[in-house]
């Protein structure tokens, strides 16, 4: 019986929409918050911490991270929000992949025009120590991941023909 288990947490990069959001909302925030210290009014002050909570609740939702969890065969993604809440996101079961390569591998070529829904959990580009990965599952859905070569190459010992790792 070949159990493996493995782990990897992948911090997805804030961009540019994530960082004009929380602009967005903290600026306004802080300016109402400034003007009610001048004013003194009430209502302005329920305005600045209804907008405090809608503030916080941005934060969560632009800090994200990805955990990868390979064991018994599928691979376990959750997505953790600021740090403090977790979420499944999905379950993929090694069996059922077509294929899974570096998103430059010539093994996608005849994969890459496929009509097929896209999920990102990933970081959004290549990190120095992981590499993009096209996972082609279930023949309707792309998913796109970052992987260690060592989460790579343990996925490629249950399933050989189905794993590139080049």
């Amino acid at each position: 019986m070949n159990e493996s288990y493995k782990e990897l947490l992948v911090k997805k990069d804030k961009g540019i929409k994530e960082t004009l959001t929380r602009v967005v909302c903290v600026v306004p925030t802080v300016l109402l918050g400034l003007w009610t210290l001048l004013t003194g009014n009430i209502i302005l002050f329920t305005v600045v911490i209804v907008l405090g909570v809608l503030d916080y609740f941005v934060f969560q939702w632009t800090d994200i991270e990805y955990e990868y969890l390979y064991l018994d065969k599928e691979i376990s993604v959750d997505k953790i929000m600021a740090k403090t809440r977790r979420k499944k996101v999905t379950t993929i079961s090694v069996e059922k992949i077509e294929i899974m390569a570096p998103e430059k591998s010539y093994h996608l070529d005849s994969y890459r025009n496929r009509q097929a829904k896209e999920v990102d959990l990933s970081a959004g580009h290549d990190l120095p120590d992981q590499k993009l990965y096209w996972v082609f599952y279930e023949g309707n859905q792309k998913i796109l991941m970052n992987l260690t070569e060592d989460f790579a190459k343990t996925i490629k010992g249950i399933a050989p023909r189905k794993v590139f790792t080049d």
